[in-house]
């Protein structure tokens, strides 16, 4: 049995890692496309602290974290968001196309650590023998989070509402007339966000975007990674 405390510790490890390593591509990405402004602002950073968002990094999280230790005794998903890293469209190269690729590297990199995670099952079950029960337990927690704070992270952004990475890859993508219009939704994309995330699913419990989500990352997308790194099916 593994207690709270260390349960609370892999699963803010995992999230943090999973939101930083994000916002860090982000940010190479833009530089490797022409854009230093991450780095000049001091942002192209693997340091958590430079990219804390008191409410996406903190807040939300951390009450993710204590209802669901307080009501089914363990994490089972989380949720939250970093500051985000600057990006000058104008210093890229090929701005639409440029855009595009950077908005892409974030969910990537969560698509990488989630298959790194799932690696890391290969080392654990070969010490396996030499552990202690409550390591063994422990490790295996925290590869089953990180595959769930990455892809859960990573899919959540693929939603094609700018200012998320979906939108912002649709933009880049889209004719150009089409593309305006949907840049124009970023001034109220969070707060699109917010009602598909929080008011529909008080509407209809069939449109709770946040829930089906959960359910294809803690399902055929959890399966996946782990076939992907060689578990079997």
């Amino acid at each position: 049995m593994i207690g709270w405390l260390p349960e609370l510790a892999v699963a803010i490890l995992a999230s943090v890692l999973a939101i930083t390593l994000h916002e860090a591509a982000h940010g190479y990405a833009a530089l490797a496309l022409g854009d230093d402004t991450a780095q000049r602002a001091g942002r192209l950073s693997l340091n958590p602290l430079r990219h804390v968002d008191p409410v996406g990094t903190l807040l939300l999280p951390g009450l993710l974290l204590v209802v669901q230790l307080l009501t089914i005794g363990r994490v089972e998903a989380m949720f939250g968001w970093a500051k985000p890293v600057p990006v000058d469209i104008r210093r890229l190269r090929d701005p639409r196309s440029g855009m595009a690729l950077v908005a892409a590297a974030g969910p990537a990199m969560n698509v990488f650590l989630a298959w790194c995670a799932a690696m890391l099952a290969h080392p654990l079950e070969n010490l396996g023998g030499t552990l202690p029960p409550e390591a063994m337990a422990l490790g295996v927690r925290f590869i089953i989070l990180s595959i769930l704070a990455n892809l859960l992270l990573g899919l959540f952004n693929l939603l094609p509402i700018p200012p998320l990475d979906g939108g912002r890859i649709m933009v880049g993508l889209l004719p150009a007339p089409l593309a305006l219009r949907l840049a124009r939704l970023e001034r109220a994309g969070l707060l699109i966000v917010l009602l598909l995330i929080f008011v529909l699913p008080r509407i209809s419990p069939s449109l709770d975007l946040l829930g089906w989500l959960v359910e294809l990352v803690t399902g055929p997308g959890f399966n996946l990674i782990l076939w992907l790194a060689g578990h079997g099916s």
